[in-house]
């Protein structure tokens, strides 16, 4: 029940995340109220591997390690086409920065990519070492 109601924060996390990450420009209270958010919401799945650690559980680790890897590899695949996009239409460039910010939450709403990308890094390796029972 517990799992449940953490992996429904998780999506709420991302959800309230991903539709903050299109605030143009923030500044001030609402850069650092963005920046907070987008540092909770490794909350839900940092407290499920840390019950999965204490239960000795192997599946958890390897469910949430597959999630950040589908992340990753969808935040590298669509910086490199945001990149590329540089010398399309406005509109196309748009539409990739867009779904960008979807597959990217929290780093396009914590607006310092490289601390979203490091916790999503620390989620995964946490989560293959609990998956090979090296903790």
């Amino acid at each position: 029940m517990i799992k449940r109601i953490l992996y429904a924060e998780w999506v709420l996390m991302f959800a309230l995340c991903a539709a903050l990450g299109f605030v143009p420009n923030p500044q001030g209270a609402v850069y650092w109220g963005l920046f907070a958010l987008s540092l909770l919401f490794f909350v839900p799945p940092g407290i499920l591997l840390y019950r999965a650690y204490r239960e000795g559980d192997r599946r958890e680790p390897r469910r949430i390690g597959v999630i950040c890897l589908i992340s990753l590899g969808l935040t590298l695949t669509m910086l490199v086409l945001n990149f590329l996009s540089v010398g399309a239409t406005q509109a196309a460039g748009n539409m990739v920065y867009w779904i960008l910010i979807v597959v990217s939450t929290p780093m396009i709403c914590g607006r310092i990519w490289v601390v979203s990308l490091f916790a999503w890094a620390c989620l995964l390796m946490v989560a293959l070492r609990l998956r090979k029972g090296k903790v």
